[in-house]
C-alpha cells in the first residue's frame, strides 16, 4: 500500500476520498483541518511550503503510519496559499479493518504533519491588510512527542 500524498491550492472532495480508501475497509478515520476565525480576529490564513520537499516528508510520516499499523489505505492532501475562514486546509484519511489501527495512524499523521512537514503560517487578521508568521508551538511538539520512540 502506498499512501496517497497531495499539496494543493484548490478544495478537496472530503466524500470522493474516503469512498477510494472505504472498499475492502472495516473502519475509515478522517480528520480534515478547518481554517477558524479565533473569535472573529482572523479573516484567513496563508501557508507556505517548500515544493517537493513538502511532498516528500508527508509520504514519510504516512509511510511511517502504514508501517507501525495494518493500514490498507492512507491519503494526506495539504493546500497552500490564502485559505479563507471556513475552508478546509488539510485531510487526513486512513483505511484499516479495525478501527483502533485507523484512528492511531491519523492522530500520529497530524501530530507529525504539525511538527516535520515545511510548512508555515501567516494569520491574516480581518481588517488588516498586513499579517504575521505563527510560530512554532509546544504543544504540537509534546504531541509528536509521545510517538517517538
Amino acid at each position: 500500500m502506498t499512501p496517497t500524498v497531495r499539496v494543493q491550492t484548490g478544495a478537496f472532495d472530503i466524500a470522493a476520498e474516503v469512498k477510494r480508501l472505504s472498499a475492502g475497509a472495516g473502519a475509515v478515520v478522517t480528520f480534515t483541518g478547518v481554517c477558524r476565525d479565533e473569535g472573529g480576529r482572523l479573516a484567513a490564513l496563508e501557508l507556505e511550503h517548500y515544493p517537493g520537499m513538502a511532498e516528500g516528508e508527508i509520504a514519510r510520516i504516512a509511510g511511517e503510519a502504514a508501517r507501525r499499523w495494518p493500514l490498507t489505505g492512507v491519503t494526506v492532501i495539504h493546500r497552500h496559499g490564502v485559505i479563507a475562514v471556513g475552508e478546509d486546509i488539510v485531510l487526513v484519511v486512513t483505511a484499516s479493518a479495525h478501527r483502533d489501527a485507523a484512528f492511531a495512524a491519523a492522530r500520529f499523521i497530524m501530530d507529525f504533519l504539525k511538527t516535520d512537514a515545511p510548512f508555515w503560517k501567516k494569520e491574516h487578521p480581518a481588517g488588516t491588510p498586513a499579517g504575521d508568521w505563527v510560530a512554532a508551538r509546544s504543544d504540537d511538539d509534546k504531541a509528536a512527542g509521545r510517538w517517538r520512540r
